[in-house]
């Protein structure tokens, strides 16, 4: 396969070939919703917490006798049903992970960029590196390239001007190649990749 190279002015810089075997798959979606949802629960904090019945403070003693009153039968007033009483099978501190095989996650960020790939929502460019780190200037460069909401994925080290004009810029994240995800990918309409990125992740997948 074979995708158009630009420049960060939006102009054009030839072309070069990738690899079939991971931008040219037919998108499998339930591969890309697993390695999804396997990210968001890895994720989740899992912090949440509530009082049971032995957890809440009060007294012990039965408020009320056995027989005779007419009502049912209780212990004291820290049972669920009653104000200020503990909750019955309430969320409790854990770990939401799970696993998935290795395998798995690499198909999906395999059949993620073809899904990109595929959709026309790739954009190489030769480098990503900026002069100096100012906002506007990078700002007007984008619009140069029509993107409004892109991930930019890197070589192994970030430009540190480019990577500073970026992030004041809202729907655009920039990630070395070693932090891409599917997640990430997903929620980008346009996947811009360095040449650098390009040969990182053709390496990767070799």
């Amino acid at each position: 396969m074979e995708l158009q190279v630009k420049t960060l002015e939006g102009g054009a810089a030839g072309s070069i070939t990738v690899s079939d075997e991971i931008f040219g798959l037919e998108p499998r979606t339930d591969l890309i919703h697993r390695v999804v949802r396997w990210q968001l629960a890895k994720r989740q904090a899992g912090t949440h917490k509530s009082l049971g019945r032995s957890e809440v403070s009060g007294t012990t003693k039965k408020f009320v006798r056995q027989k005779g009153s007419g009502g049912a039968r209780h212990g004291n007033r820290k049972a669920p049903q009653f104000r200020g009483g503990g909750k019955a099978f309430g969320p409790v501190v854990r770990d939401h992970a799970h696993d998935l095989p290795k395998k798995v996650r690499v198909l999906g960020l395999k059949h993620v960029l073809s899904a990109k790939a595929k959709g026309d929502a790739i954009v190489v460019v030769e480098d990503a590196k900026a002069a100096e780190a100012k906002t506007k200037a990078l700002k007007a460069q984008f619009a140069k390239l029509g993107l409004s909401s892109a991930l930019i994925i890197d070589g192994a080290e970030l430009d540190k001007n480019f990577s500073l004009a970026a992030r004041n810029i809202p729907n655009v994240d920039v990630l070395p190649v070693q932090g891409i995800n599917v997640y990430d990918i997903m929620r980008a309409n346009t996947l811009v990749l360095t040449k650098a990125a390009v040969s990182a992740l053709e390496e990767r997948f070799k």
